[in-house]
Parts: structure tokens; sequence; C-alpha cells
């Protein structure tokens, strides 16, 4: 199963990210939409999860959960908006990974076998921070495979 993560869209989808997303069987969105009309374009691609950032206070999006907890291939993946909001050990929890936004800044760390993965940003350019969304790849019996893939923006 392949997932694309994105996050921090901020009301801007950009013309790059479908093009990243083809052939994905299901995006997540971390948080920071911005725009409901968002999501509905990435559905046409593959169906979406979506959790609300701190931007999403108001209108549809201020409706989305604040967390979200899949399970898929056997494995538990936890999603929030703000890494700095978790209140639980993800390794105690069983979780495989975390996912999370919110700073714009791509990263990929395990700690006690748990994948903390932040796709970046792929709405407004933030200061000098690249563009970006992230690819993750579940395979039964195999270690997650997380990808962040820098976009060229136009």
């Amino acid at each position: 199963m392949k997932l694309g993560v994105v996050s921090d869209t901020h009301g801007l989808l950009r013309p790059e990210v479908a093009p990243a997303l083809a052939g994905v069987d299901r995006i997540l969105h971390l948080g920071d939409v911005g725009d409901p009309s968002i999501l509905k374009t990435l559905e046409k691609i593959a169906p979406v999860t979506a959790i609300r950032g701190n931007i999403d206070h108001t209108g549809p999006c201020s409706k989305l959960p604040e967390t979200e907890v899949l399970l898929l291939e056997g494995r538990y993946l936890h999603m929030l908006h703000d890494l700095n909001t978790l209140h639980l050990d993800p390794a105690a929890a069983k979780f495989a990974a975390v996912l999370s936004g919110h700073t714009h800044k791509a990263r990929i760390e395990r700690r006690k076998g748990v994948l903390y993965f932040n796709p970046g940003s792929c709405g407004p350019r933030r200061f000098e921070l690249p563009v970006t969304i992230g690819l993750l790849t579940l395979k039964e019996n195999e270690e997650l495979k997380a990808e962040v893939v820098m976009l060229a923006p136009s």
C-alpha cells in the first residue's frame, strides 16, 4: 500500500501535487488544510483522511478531527498536526508511525521502533523551505518506508 502524505496546504493546492500523488492508494492530510475544496480535489486522486490544523478553526475544516488513528496493513498510524501536542508514548501504544506537519520542515526519524514522519509543506512557501510532500509505503512484514518528494513550484 502506498500513501501520499501532505500537510500545510494553507488554502493552496499546487499543480505539482497531483502528479506527485499519482498511483497512491490513499492520501493523508495532516492539517492546516485552509480550504475544504482541497480535500475534494485530492479525493479525485485517492480516498482522503484529513485532520485539522491550527489554522482550521472556522468553516468546514474546523469540523475535521484533531487526531486520527488508522489501521492499515496491520499497522497503526497516528496522525496529528503538531508533534508538540503528542501526549502519549507511541511505542507503548503500539503505533508503527506518528505522522505530523505544522513545522513545514520535512523530517524522517525513528525512535524506539516508531517512525516519525513529517512530509513538510506543499502549500505557500515559508521562508526558504522547500515545497514537499511525503510518500509512505506499507508492506506486510516489512519496515515502513518513508520518502520526501521535492516539488518544483511554479
